[in-house]
């Protein structure tokens, strides 16, 4: 069993920051990807960016140039910088895992982007 943590989630207004954090805990020996999706309400849950254990990564087009994922595999940790935040990204964030072909998910962390 993988176990994973969000933390970063808050109120931002429009064109501010936000840094989303990851923690992998449990059996985290060959996690593979990892990565981050969304859910707004009415909508199904879609990718926003993940990354591989070898670092390639890959990022929805409506993020592109403005979010960056990153790993660190000391911490089992990844990140998702968030910049130039518009009210569509409002949304519940999951950060998920591959182990094995095994996926598993966090519990989600409020992102609200609203002036």
């Amino acid at each position: 069993q993988v176990q994973l943590v969000e933390s970063g989630g808050g109120l931002v207004q429009p064109g501010g920051s936000l840094r989303l954090s990851c923690a992998a805990s449990g059996s985290i020996f060959r996690i593979n990807a990892m990565g981050w999706y969304r859910q707004a309400p009415g909508n199904q849950r879609e990718l926003v960016a993940s990354i591989s254990s070898g670092g390639s990564t890959n990022y929805a087009d409506s993020v592109k140039g403005r979010f960056t994922i990153s790993r660190d595999n000391a911490k089992n940790t990844v990140y998702l910088q968030m910049n130039s935040l518009k009210p569509e990204d409002t949304a519940v964030y999951y950060c998920t895992a591959i182990r094995f072909k095994i996926r598993y998910w966090g519990q989600g962390t409020q992102v609200t982007v609203s002036s």
